[in-house]
């Protein structure tokens, strides 16, 4: 932008800048630093150090007012984000003193005379432009109510109203000017999309390298983690011999090796990136954008809770600029691998690097009165629900979601079904794929499974897919090769299955002793796995490493490659020394495993895995003399209510078991791997997931009493009657805290209703009750009650009629300690200073043990039109109730609403009714709402007409669940082998 582009008065812009990190104060600086060389006067709010701006802008008409008005994510360290305090904080920054803060701003803006307000990505600046009677435009790549949303559900639930506000804020911003590497912004009506914005270099690298003092021959990584000390001791040997490391924000007083060098405070560093060979840090809009922009390679280590980075990811690493470092050899200081494999990569980034400029004009023409929007929508925007990604969100109506492309692309490239709309399995039997012939099949059957065959093809494709010779860096071709090093193909492998589940009825009342009756989805994990010994183990080059560093010679490795992570924003691959479960001679605790796994969060999914080891060393005294590896493909979509970590977590240790050779029942392997879940994961589930995955039938329901697991058998779906899962496209955790919250009420109401019943017992002996008084039978039912071990065990007409009135609606957790001392569920703790509700969490399971009795009951009834109705009557009480127990969502609400419009139709009333009946199932709180109807073609049609409504509503597109498949007892396992080429 030059003077000529200049209007003919100086414009005001007010720029404000998020108190999250450097990034954004510098990404400021460059659309800044335009304005001002078209003659405007740019105010910048920010709570960055001026340095920032003003080493890069000397000029009178840059002003800075040193105001903080949001917080951004709170860091506990350079690469842990503090969830929980993210939200304190940013509630007593931005939320307690909000209307100070609009006053303020309005009366400052009209001050100032502000042609435009600009935020990067301040949500009140743009209500506070609103109020002043000012255009706004945001410049972002990400914004806060995507980044909190995760907070709020994993952390924070009762600060959900802060999502809702920020989300609010932004759409009265005029447009939104997005950067590469955005995250989904559905509260922006309109977006333009402009080149990267970077900041420019100011010398070439032979000067900076020449002032530096370092040689064109010496390779150079720069240490680079957004500025912040990493506190972390660096030693001479974490780099590659003839290596230089320069250390950006080294605090004073660390003392560095030879080979690591502290670059001075004012260091300009876009320079020195440029000038480097790569660089080593963390994710984030600076880092990335100025790696692609000067084509260095980015060794990168994820951080823990920032929903931006799978995006910037997958952006760095589509343009062959990434390798990704595990966190455990960043601290360990296991470097070389990853730095020499760094070396070897050509960056490819060729768009453009001139965002600062584009924006510039954007926002110059934007003040001047220009109109870059459409005019479909004036005045005040309210915003409804929208579901991008899992998070549920809010936009205005009528705009279409726009999804980035390198996160739809994910699942595309992956080739796996784990989370596309449309099923990948055929229904028709008559089409099913043909074994791939490298392989052959030393025991087992594939039972006609297409998704089996398909599963083995992708294993026997492996070995040609590492020697294709692809130097792209994608992920999922990384998952790809990880997993064709993983198998010596001259051994045996092993291959097990376990599906999902779909919750018909009984759901959360699994753990209060429920009957459930649980549907096996066709939809299943795949492990393959592979016994070895050590010495013929294929590790990978960082496992080598470390080995190699610490002297080891032969030590049996777990290795595990998990596909689709990226869809769930984790690390692909996994591996650690099987005697770092030993502590001593005998295996670690539960309590010592859990923090195992819980140091690096991007790993943490491997406790579902590597955590079947641990109890089957500690619960059958098993030792694993052999090296393991292990490939999980998984076919059940995360987070959705179906159970897909029990899938994992069965089909992981029916795979050991095989290649182990234990015989382990399917029930008793369901109870091992709700072991897994409950003390190694850290989730309070019951067992009922397990159990279906393990013992399930295809298109059976398993009739299950969880007192703790006993299976009263299969019960036959009618053959006129169907049932659906919807996603609802809420991400739905066990391990979240409204789950939890309703367990720990339920076991509560538990203790004070034997309580009760103890105290009736002591009174009528107290005052003398004889029997005659009192009959025998009531007794008993007290001295029953006065000692039960599971809610549902409770009737619900007793429940009525003593207990009910004796239960609190709700209880602070330090009262019931004080008076019970305390409600003896082994897998939850309750929290003194929470405010549990109790009389519906009690309720809940005893009513809903009774209506799984019923539906079992009309399943073998007559079929009719009222047998219909009734099963779908009790579908909808139990949704209802998951509500009154606060585990329902609105996304899940939304679908139910939809069901009855269905129900209730003109159309359906005139002939046989199609759909009778919802819930949400599983955990709550999101995930999948399961559907009954008759089995026939209009219920089909009704459902994917619930799809599009869905979709129109919310901008999410729902998977659906259909047909069944056989649990991982029926399946069995196979035993392959690679048949030798002639």
């Amino acid at each position: 932008m030059g003077a000529e582009d200049s209007v003919k008065r100086p414009l005001v812009f007010a720029y404000y800048v998020t108190g999250h990190g450097f990034g954004h104060a510098t990404r400021v600086v460059e659309v800044a630093r335009h304005l001002i060389l078209a003659g405007h006067d740019v105010h910048v709010v920010t709570g960055a150090p001026d340095y920032v701006f003003t080493t890069e802008i000397q000029s009178p008409r840059l002003f800075l007012r040193k105001v903080l008005l949001d917080c951004g994510a709170v860091q506990a360290d350079a690469l842990t984000v503090d969830r929980l305090a993210s939200l304190e904080k940013y509630s007593e920054t931005a939320v307690e003193p909000r209307d100070t803060i609009l006053a303020t701003e309005v009366e400052w803006l009209k001050s100032i005379k502000a042609d435009l307000v600009i935020s990067d990505v301040v949500p009140v600046a743009c209500r506070a432009a609103a109020d002043a009677g000012i255009r706004s435009v945001c410049v972002t790549n990400f914004s806060w109510d995507f980044i909190y949303a995760e907070y709020v559900m994993a952390a924070g639930h009762h600060h959900r109203s802060i999502v809702w506000q920020i989300a609010e804020d932004y759409s009265h911003c005029e447009f939104l000017i997005r950067l590469p590497g955005y995250c989904p912004m559905p509260a922006f009506r309109d977006a333009i999309d402009v080149p990267l914005v970077v900041r420019r270099l100011h010398k070439p690298h032979e000067e900076v390298r020449k002032e530096l003092g370092i040689g064109e021959d010496v390779k150079i990584v720069i240490l680079n983690f957004g500025g912040q000390p990493s506190g972390w001791t660096l030693k001479e040997e974490y780099l590659p011999r003839g290596w230089l490391c320069l250390v950006c924000g080294a605090s004073e007083s660390l003392d560095l090796p030879p080979n690591f060098v502290k670059l001075a405070k004012d260091a300009y560093t876009p320079d020195v990136i440029a000038a480097s060979d790569c660089m080593l840090g963390k994710i984030g809009y600076g880092t990335v954008s100025e790696a692609l922009a000067y084509k260095i390679p980015f060794v990168f280590v994820r951080r823990d809770y920032f929903n931006e980075e799978p995006f910037l990811r997958n952006m760095l690493e589509s343009y062959q600029g990434g390798v990704e470092m595990i966190r455990r050899d960043l601290l360990t200081g296991h470097w070389k691998p990853y730095l020499e494999h760094a070396i070897s990569l050509k960056p490819c980034y060729e768009s453009g690097i001139n965002g600062g400029e584009v924006a510039a004009n954007i926002l110059q023409d934007t003040a001047s009165g220009k109109n870059h929007t459409s005019d479909k929508l004036s005045g005040a925007r309210r915003l409804r629900d929208a579901i991008v990604l899992g998070y549920q969100l809010q936009r205005i109506p009528g705009r279409d979601l726009s999804i980035p492309d390198w996160y739809a692309s994910a699942e595309n490239e992956l080739g796996l079904r784990t989370g596309s709309p449309s099923a990948e399995m055929s229904d028709d039997s008559f089409h099913l794929p043909s074994l791939p012939n490298d392989f052959e099949i030393l025991h087992g059957d594939v039972m006609g499974l297409s998704d089996t065959v398909n599963f083995l093809k992708s294993l026997s494709e492996l070995d040609s897919f590492i020697d294709s010779g692809k130097s792209t860096e994608k992920l999922q071709i990384r998952e790809r090769k990880a997993a064709g090093r993983l198998f010596d193909w001259e051994e045996e492998i092993f291959v097990a299955r376990a599906p999902g589940r779909l919750d018909v009825m009984g759901g959360i009342a699994d753990y209060s002793g429920s009957l459930v009756l649980q549907m096996p989805t066709r939809e299943a994990c795949h492990v393959a796995l592979q016994k070895i010994q050590p010495t013929k183990q294929r590790l990978w080059k960082h496992t080598q490493a470390r080995h190699n560093a610490k002297g080891q010679g032969n030590t049996p490795v777990l290795q595990i490659v998990s596909y689709g992570s990226e869809l769930s924003n984790r690390g692909p691959t996994f591996d650690m020394d099987l005697s770092d479960f030993m502590d001593g001679d005998q295996p670690m605790s539960y309590e010592k495993a859990r923090s195992y796994f819980a140091r690096d969060p991007s790993q943490r999914w491997a406790a579902y895995t590597a955590g079947t080891i641990l109890v089957l060393m500690k619960e059958l005294g098993i030792r694993f003399e052999n090296s393991i590896s292990v490939l999980v493909s998984s076919a059940v979509p995360e987070g959705k209510g179906v159970s897909s970590s029990a899938a994992v977590e069965v089909a992981t240790m029916s795979a050991i078991a095989a290649a182990h050779g234990l015989n382990i029942e399917p029930r008793e392997l369901a109870l091992l791997c709700q072991k897994v879940e409950n003390h190694v994961v850290g989730a309070p589930c019951g067992v009922m997931d397990q159990m279906t995955s393990a013992c399930g039938e295809a298109n059976k329901l398993l009739a299950m009493v969880c007192q703790p697991a006993e299976v009263l058998g299969l019960v036959d779906i009618p053959n006129h009657i169907r049932f659906w899962g919807i996603d609802s496209g809420i991400r739905h955790s066990v391990g979240g805290a409204d789950y939890g919250s309703v367990r720990i009420g339920a076991f509560m109401g538990l203790k004070i209703i034997k309580s009760v019943a103890m105290g009736l017992l002591s009174q009528s002996s107290a005052n003398g009750v004889t029997s005659d008084d009192l009959e025998e039978d009531g007794i008993e039912l007290l001295e029953t009650e006065a000692s039960l071990d599971y809610l549902c065990n409770l009737s619900p007409h007793r429940y009525e009629a003593l207990y009910v009135k004796q239960l609190p609606e709700t209880m602070v957790g330090e009262s019931f300690l004080q008076k019970y001392v305390d409600h003896n569920d082994p897998v939850t703790v309750i929290d003194p200073k929470r405010n549990y509700g109790i009389r519906a969490a009690s309720r809940h399971p005893i009513y809903e043990n009774f209506r799984v009795k019923a539906f079992k009951a009309l399943l073998t009834s007559a079929s009719s039109d009222y047998q219909l109705t009734a099963l779908g009557e009790l579908l909808y009480q139990c949704n209802y109730s998951y509500s009154a127990c606060g585990l329902g969502s609105d996304g899940t609400d939304r679908i139910i609403q939809l069901v009855q419009e269905m129900q209730h139709s003109k159309v359906s009333r005139s002939v046989e009714g199609t759909l009778y009946g919802g819930k949400i199932t599983g955990g709550g709180s999101g995930g999948t709402v399961c559907v009954v109807g008759r089995n026939c073609l209009r219920s089909s049609e009704q459902i994917l007409q619930i799809q599009k409504k869905y979709q129109d509503a919310t901008g999410y597109l729902p998977i659906l669940f259909e047909g069944s498949s056989p649990g991982a007892g029926t399946f069995g396992h196979l035993r392959i082998r690679r048949r030798k080429q002639k």
